[in-house]
Parts: C-alpha cells; sequence; structure tokens
C-alpha cells in the first residue's frame, strides 16, 4: 500500500460469537492507530465479519462486497478483509469470487489479524483459514458497550447436526482455562462493566478438553464448576451464558444457578424440533421428551425463569404431521422467546445432500404459522410481567423515544421508561411494570439499587 490506513469499518453478521469475534479485531485495529467509523465509503480498511448459518446472510455479504470491489477499483489504496465463517467455508474461493480481497481469515485467526494485514500491506494477498490452537488473546477488545460485555469461554463445536455448518467453520471444542476467564471478567469489573455473557457455541460442553477429573469421574473443569469459579468478582452483577446444548444440560448446572445470586434467570436452549424423527435425523442427541424435562427441571428449582430458544421449520422430510409436534412442544412449554427459521441448505452438511427437500413454499407456511403462535405464547409469558417490580439494568436510550431508556430485566426482557441516560447508565433501577408487550415491556422507576 502507497498510503497508510486510518480509519477502519467493521459489519458483523450473525451470532454473539460474530460480535465477541468483531470486539477483538477492533480492539487491534484501535492499538494499531486506527480510528473506527460509521461509513464504510468512509474508511481505508473494511471488515465483514460473516455469517455462513443461513443462505440470506451469506448473500447479503456478497451484495456488500460487490459494492466495496468497486470502490477499490477506484482506490486501490483500500483494504477489503473478509472474515468469520463465510470466510473458512469458502477459502481461496472467495478470491476467484471477488478478486478484490486482500485478507480471508477464518474465526480461530481473529487474534492475528495484525500479522496478517502487514503480509497484506507487503503487497501478499492472504487466505488464513487452516486449522490452529487458540492462544489467550492479549488483546483488548473495543466493546460495543460499556455496561455488558461478551467473554468467550470455549470456541468451536464437536456437534456433527446434519444442518449446521459451524463445525467446518468454527473448528474443534477448545476451552479457554478458568483462570484467564476470570482475569478478564475482573479487568471488566475494574473497567465498571456490570453484566457479562459467558460465550460458547456449544458452552455446556466447556472444559472438556480440560485436563484434570474428579473423584467422582466427572470432568475437573465444567460449565458449573465456571460459574461458581467466577461468582464472586466484585462490580460484576449479573452473569449470563449461552448457547446451550440439551443433550449435556444438567440438573447439577441448573442447581447452581439457582443457588448463585448474580446468575440470571435466562436460559437460551435450542430445541430446533418438537418430533424426535426429524431430531435424530438432525443428529441432535436427545428426545423431545428429555427437553421437556430440562425445562421442568429449570422451572421446579427456578419458576419463574425465562427460556428462549431455537427452532427450525421445513428440514428435509418434515412432515406436516412432525411440524404439528413442533407447534405442540411451543404451545405446551410458553417460551419468551424464540428465534425461528426455515431450513436453509448449507455447504459442507450432509442435509444439504439429500433427496427429500421441501419446497419453499411449504417452508414459508410453516414458518409463519409457528410465528403467529410464537407471538401468542411470548405475549402470555409477558403478562405475567404486569404490576410487578423488576430490575433492570440502564443500557441505553430508547431509539423511538428519547425521552426513555432502555434495559433488560434478569430475565432478558427488553424495557423502557422515563429517564435521563447520563444519570442512570450502568445503574440498576428498580422498575414497575405498567405495559406489556410480546417481547418488551414498560415501566416507571421506582428507586435506584444501591451497588457495591
Amino acid at each position: 500500500m502507497t498510503t497508510q490506513p486510518r480509519h477502519y469499518h467493521i459489519t458483523t453478521f450473525g451470532c454473539q460469537m460474530n460480535k465477541a469475534d468483531s470486539e477483538r479485531m477492533a480492539g487491534i485495529l484501535d492499538e494499531m492507530g486506527l480510528t473506527f467509523v460509521e461509513d464504510p465509503n468512509q474508511a481505508d480498511i473494511v471488515l465483514y465479519n460473516t455469517c455462513t448459518i443461513r443462505d440470506n446472510a451469506e448473500q447479503k455479504v456478497y451484495s456488500y462486497l460487490g459494492r466495496q470491489a468497486k470502490r477499490k477499483q477506484e482506490n486501490p489504496n483500500l483494504t477489503l478483509i473478509v472474515a468469520g465463517c463465510v470466510a473458512q467455508q469458502e477459502g481461496e474461493a472467495l478470491l476467484r469470487r471477488v478478486p478484490e480481497l486482500d485478507l480471508v481469515m477464518g474465526p480461530q485467526h481473529a487474534n492475528r489479524l495484525q500479522d496478517l494485514l502487514e503480509q497484506v500491506f507487503e503487497g501478499s494477498q492472504v487466505v488464513a483459514t487452516e486449522p490452529i490452537n487458540i492462544v489467550e488473546d492479549i488483546t483488548k477488545p473495543r466493546r460495543d458497550s460499556n455496561i455488558t460485555a461478551w467473554v468467550n469461554v470455549i470456541y468451536g463445536c464437536n456437534e456433527r447436526c446434519t444442518y449446521c455448518v459451524v463445525p467446518n467453520v468454527r473448528g474443534t471444542e477448545q476451552s479457554r482455562t478458568p483462570e484467564a476467564i476470570r482475569a478478564e471478567m475482573e479487568e471488566l469489573a475494574r473497567a465498571g462493566y456490570k453484566e457479562v455473557t459467558l460465550l460458547g457455541q456449544n458452552i455446556d460442553a466447556y472444559g472438556r478438553d480440560l485436563p484434570g477429573s474428579t473423584p467422582d469421574g466427572r470432568h475437573q473443569h465444567t460449565l458449573t464448576d465456571l460459574l461458581y469459579y467466577v461468582h464472586d468478582i466484585p462490580g460484576i452483577e449479573r452473569i449470563r451464558f449461552a448457547t446451550s446444548h440439551p443433550r449435556y444440560f444438567t440438573e447439577r448446572l441448573i442447581r447452581a444457578c439457582a443457588e448463585l445470586p448474580k446468575v440470571c434467570e435466562h436460559f437460551h436452549i435450542p430445541f430446533q424440533s418438537g418430533d424426535n424423527d426429524v431430531l435424530r435425523a438432525m443428529a441432535r442427541g436427545y428426545t423431545h421428551e428429555k427437553y421437556r424435562r430440562i425445562i421442568n427441571t429449570i422451572r421446579e428449582y427456578i419458576p419463574d425463569a425465562s427460556i428462549s430458544a431455537d427452532a427450525i421449520v421445513g428440514f428435509p422430510g418434515e412432515t406436516e404431521a412432525q411440524f404439528e409436534n413442533t407447534l405442540k412442544l411451543v404451545d405446551d412449554i410458553g417460551f419468551d422467546l424464540l428465534n425461528t427459521a426455515a431450513y436453509s441448505p448449507r455447504p459442507g452438511t450432509g442435509a444439504a445432500l439429500w433427496e427429500n427437500q421441501l419446497s419453499e413454499e411449504v417452508k414459508a407456511d410453516r414458518l409463519q404459522r409457528l410465528n403467529r403462535l410464537v407471538n401468542v405464547k411470548a405475549m402470555e409469558r409477558s403478562e405475567r410481567y404486569r404490576d410487578r417490580i423488576e430490575e433492570v439494568l440502564v443500557e441505553g436510550t430508547n431509539p423511538k423515544d428519547p425521552s426513555q431508556v432502555m434495559g433488560r430485566t434478569r430475565g432478558n426482557r427488553l424495557t423502557f421508561f422515563k429517564g435521563n441516560l447520563a444519570e442512570l447508565s450502568g445503574e440498576l433501577v428498580k422498575v414497575k411494570i405498567i405495559e406489556v408487550r410480546a417481547f418488551s415491556l414498560t415501566g416507571e422507576p421506582i428507586e435506584l439499587y444501591v451497588t457495591l
């Protein structure tokens, strides 16, 4: 490059793991002396951190890339990067499709961004998608919030669900040590953060790859043990974790969540389908009966817990009766939030090659029917908040009403109330709920918590 880059832009697609990776890469670019800009057309380095879980997200990336590729033809000093899951999936094929790209890098290489960019600045076109052991990252992420933070505890996934590309693009499971996780959380506490979400593609698998076992034969390091280990960090008021897998979700973990006051009463446990034959075809490793037992056990220990999940409709071969089993499970359990999607064939997955694919019309119809039920059940769940006092951690201003601040309850319900962000940002506020909607609440502030 003939000029020194000064500004960068990152667009993030997909899951919380991608958002956490983007924060790490932003921290590296900050340390390199660059400044973030909101407008990609004002940036010298444009980075797209990509998701390949759904085809529409992948196609959106190519649309964005097309615009920046035209810009690079006029400005050869522009550095164009694709990171994340599409980069890992496509590798060198991305360069053939978009030859203007300077760097293609998989998720495991996020903390190597500076080294890779130095190769680019020396004139190389770089592809970094080879499997590596993820080392402790000494860079400081540029957090999108100064109140809540993501903390990765395990990378990768060893599951082989027949619809999912994650193991192919994020690699095998690699757990961070409890000491490294606690150290990062302590640093966040010193910086004034109040809430931490522990992240893993399959967070219940945490510690399986770490050495050591207990006298009774279980792994020495588990998510349950980690929660006990980090719970007493002064300054951290709330702890969440995601995403859980029903195959590994234990009663011991539920007991810990009930016993530890900082752990929020919210569980995100995808079920994907309410039919056992479909679950077997997905290679999920559990039945809908087991999933129901998990939810029943949560509600036994923590009756008011919020439950959210993910579900897929239109999986290859799914019959109308099998889809109705999903509707029945949703109706019986009553989720606070359910992320829904129509099945999308992904490269490198088993189900993408099956001949019993359903039509887009059938998938769209089932998705619409499921979403109608989801809205009804979410509204039913929201009703329990009416006239209750809820603890809300203030995170920002309501973008639709600047006179209101917004934050989340311990059960992860987005809540709005009148207030001044300058005074309330990062505060825990007691709020009386006066209006309920399917996925959000409105309240009146009662008083601030005194946080020590």
